[in-house]
């Protein structure tokens, strides 16, 4: 018997007997009412601050949309406008070429 207890390695049986004392410990601890109370506080902030991200991201995504819209509308009234440049040339050279045939 004397034997066998001189091969047990007495710092690997201490860190075990530490670790379960500190994990049965570590478990009433985090299962009490005060650190429910943390968690609890610690929830309701999260929640407040994903309220605040998600309002953020949503007037994010207006100007967005409203920068969107507008960009659009530029677009339309620049080829517009090219359009017209256009039709107005086109109009004087077939007003050039028909006063050349006529004399």
């Amino acid at each position: 018997m004397k034997n066998c207890l001189k091969d047990v390695d007495w710092k690997k049986v201490g860190t075990f007997a530490g670790g379960v004392l500190f994990g049965t410990a570590g478990i009433r601890i985090l299962s009490s009412k005060d650190a429910k109370k943390v968690y609890t506080n610690c929830t309701a902030a999260v929640l407040r601050a994903k309220k605040c991200v998600m309002a953020a991201a949503n007037t994010i995504q207006e100007n967005c949309g409203d920068i969107y819209a507008d960009a659009k509308d530029i677009n339309e009234k620049r080829e517009a406008a090219a359009d017209e440049l256009f039709f107005e040339d086109a109009s004087t050279d077939v007003k050039a070429s028909d006063s050349t045939v006529t004399e």
